[in-house]
């Protein structure tokens, strides 16, 4: 029997080269549209239930990051607590129109959604309410699992399909890489790593594009590192009016 450690680890690595290989369009596209949203004073929101919250969160006041990331973490569907109320309230339409209202983003800015299945409501809404204004949305999902699974929405729709980039994480159907000897249940979920490879990829790349057009990006410092106030202090100052995670 293959080290359970190893196994996982090449499951993952096989996955981020796939993303490398197939996603860089893509992924180019949704910096580019990132990159617009910071040069035009915007803010880019990003939006996940259930542990894709954890994606989406990834990239908001984070060192090396961009600062006008606003992460919509509704606590509801986060599944931070009562994760098993949160894992029903994602089914529930008219969840979004209640988020997108408080929020109420702009066609200068730019909408992340991560949901590995794309099949519940709120990330289908999301997208729905967001493109009703303008917003361009970005989809990180898994099109094995989202063409493998019913929508759970009325419309019969999917988040790929009401995106206006989508980039596929390719992990598979259920997204466990792993069965283990003696178990039915396969294990070692592979969307968290692959997310977080996306979002930063994304970034990173949108910081390149601001640079090559001469703007400075707005990057934060660490905060564990000395003399980060005078980085990050004008930073939040600019943005603060709008960010509600602050």
């Amino acid at each position: 029997m293959p080290d359970p450690v190893e196994a996982y680890g090449d499951a993952i690595l096989r996955i981020l080269q796939t993303i490398l290989r197939e996603e860089h369009q893509p992924i180019q596209e949704a910096a580019s549209v990132v990159a617009e949203t910071v040069a035009r004073d915007g803010i880019v929101y990003t939006f996940g239930t259930g542990h894709s919250h954890v994606i989406a969160e990834d990239i908001a006041a984070r060192a090396g990051g961009l600062a006008p990331v606003d992460a919509i973490l509704e606590p509801s569907l986060t599944g931070n607590q009562q994760v098993v109320k949160s894992e029903k309230m994602e089914r529930v339409e008219g969840m979004a129109e209640i988020i997108v209202e408080y929020y109420r983003p702009e066609a200068r800015d730019c909408l992340i959604i991560v949901s590995n299945s794309g099949r519940n409501a709120a990330p289908i809404e999301m997208a729905m309410h967001a493109r009703a204004r303008s917003v361009p949305v970005i989809a990180v999902t898994s099109l094995a699992h989202s063409k493998g699974t019913a929508s759970r929405h009325s419309s019969g729709k999917k988040l790929y399909q009401l995106a206006d980039i989508v980039i596929d994480n390719h992990c598979p159907l259920g997204d466990c890489t792993l069965s283990l000897e003696g178990l039915r249940q396969p294990v070692g979920p592979g969307s968290g790593v692959a997310g977080m490879f996306i979002l930063h990829a994304i970034v990173v790349q949108a910081i390149q594009n601001l640079l090559d057009r001469g703007i400075e990006p707005p990057v934060f410092m660490s905060g564990n590192l000395d003399g980060h106030e005078a980085v990050n202090k004008p930073l939040q100052d600019r943005y603060w009016g709008r960010i509600k995670i602050w």
